[in-house]
């Protein structure tokens, strides 16, 4: 017996010339050829491994160091990926948490520059007709290379820009001078040779498109920039119109707020001035208001107020109030008292009494000076800016507010007023921070009017409405009053 029919037990030959099975499984010819399949590899691993190349193979049918690049790429662009959208998440909530359009645009840019790497980056905002660049706010420019292109006429949309215009999908160059619309670069315009353009819409309609250039690792923009992009500017769409809405909810409730108040009347002698804020929250109508008149006694008076809310209702309780006011303080001879007391009265009698502070003041002349004769229903007190630049507040009880108890009394107060001294009436939303002490803001504004108390009142009120202490988040209305010499006026 043969070595093999030993070790195997079995024997090789074949019966009637058929192949017999092998001790490795594979079968042999009648005639005694080699196996083809003796390990479970055939002739092609056989003739691999003759070749010399590696004789391992794997699942995928490739060599084992292409599956480990191949794994490391798509590990490695995993986690770009997941980088990517972390960055783009943030850059949503970041984009779409403010409202300023201005600002909007460039954190819009200043956003693809970081998620891509790119050292350049622009918007620019279409026209009317969608035809040409009508604002371009580029980001990226050192100082130096702003100071080369001085003088310099901003881009209108022609070229490689154009090109985008007119076809708003994305735009994607690796050289910029060989693109057959390229139009070049002005004079001291730093070298850029790559390009990533994408459209950004708003309401279906082309707003302005996003350009980038230059990736700081010297890479052309690949495929996952232009997605990132992409995505983003989507967000940027929303952000946008967003933005455009709340500035026309805001300049809608400025107008409506404006045309509730009153235009100053000719008040001289006395030199006026007044000025109102809206709240810098989207359509937050507010209720502060101001008015004042010339009575036919000589005296002129004024009042300034704020009705609670930040809503249609309380605007429309404001001008009720106000006119109401007007018709009880037009009473010549009325205490100032009086007329909120019964002011007051008036509405409670009202389905849904509002709440509201108020300040009612009259400069009358009195034995040869100027008297300021006010009450407080809850309101600030007045500031006086004297003519010798010294200012202070006329601080004294001031009363309960309009709406809550209207069988109180409310006192009346007086004030000597020299001539050529200002009166100033604000509402608290021009010095109430949350969370400080109102005493702080009362001493800022003190401070500011200390600053701006020679000039003419209506600067005066402008500059106390530009520069107040307070966050904004309050509407704020301010009024001013300057006596006059004494020269005609009564002297009793």
């Amino acid at each position: 017996m043969s070595e093999s029919v030993r070790a195997t037990g079995r024997t090789t030959a074949g019966r009637e010339g058929r192949p017999e099975r092998t001790a490795g499984g594979g079968r042999r010819s009648g005639d005694g050829g080699r196996p083809e399949r003796a390990t479970g590899r055939g002739r092609g691993a056989a003739d691999t491994r003759r070749g010399g190349e590696d004789p391992y193979a794997s699942l995928l049918g490739l060599p084992l160091s292409s599956d480990l690049n191949r794994i490391g790429e798509q590990l490695h662009a995993l986690a770009r990926a997941q980088s990517t959208l972390q960055e783009l998440l943030q850059a949503v909530v970041d984009i779409t948490g403010d409202l300023e359009l201005p600002r909007v645009l460039r954190r819009i840019v200043r956003t693809a520059m970081d998620l891509v790497g790119a050292r350049y980056g622009a918007m620019g905002v279409l026209d009317e007709e969608g035809r040409l660049l009508d604002e371009f706010i580029p980001l990226g420019l050192s100082a130096e290379e702003l100071a080369d292109l001085k003088g310099v006429e901003l881009p209108r949309g022609r070229g490689l820009l154009g090109h985008l215009i007119h076809h708003p999908e994305p735009l994607r160059v690796r050289d910029i001078s060989r693109h057959p619309e390229s139009a070049g670069f002005p004079p001291g315009h730093p070298p850029m040779n790559t390009l990533l353009g994408v459209a950004i819409s708003v309401r279906g309609r082309v707003y302005g498109n996003l350009y980038l250039s230059e990736r700081k690792d010297g890479q052309p923009f690949d495929r996952h920039d232009e997605g990132v992009i992409r995505a983003l500017a989507g967000t940027a769409g929303v952000a946008i119109e967003n933005a455009r809405l709340y500035h026309q909810a805001r300049n809608s409730a400025e107008q409506f707020q404006r045309l509730l108040l009153p235009r100053l009347p000719d008040l001289r002698p006395f030199a006026a001035g007044a000025a109102y804020r809206p709240a810098s929250a989207p359509a937050a109508v507010g209720g502060d208001w101001y008015d004042a008149m010339r009575l036919p006694d000589g005296a002129c008076v004024a009042v300034i107020g704020d009705v609670v809310g930040h809503d249609l209702r309380a605007a429309a309780d404001m001008a009720q109030i106000r006119n109401m006011l007007r018709a009880l303080y037009y009473d010549r001879g009325t205490p100032p008292s009086t007329s909120l007391t019964r002011l007051d009265r008036i509405i409670h009698s009202l389905d849904e009494a509002p709440v509201a502070t108020a300040l009612l003041a009259r400069l009358e002349p009195v034995e040869g000076a100027w008297q300021l004769h006010w009450s407080s229903a809850g309101h600030p007190p007045p500031l006086l800016l004297l003519p010798d630049g010294r200012v202070r507040y006329l601080d004294t009880d001031p009363g309960l507010p309009l709406g809550v108890a209207a069988d109180l009394a409310r006192p009346d107060h007086r004030e000597s007023v020299p001539v050529d001294s200002t009166v100033v009436l604000y509402t608290d939303g021009l010095v109430e921070v949350p969370g400080q002490s109102i005493d702080e803001g009362l001493a800022e504004l003190a401070a500011t009017a200390s600053r701006h108390a020679g000039q003419p009142p209506e600067e005066l009120c402008r500059a106390l409405a530009e520069h107040h202490p307070s966050d904004g988040h309050d509407d704020m209305a301010v009024l001013a009053l300057r006596t006059p010499p004494l020269t005609g006026y009564g002297r009793t």
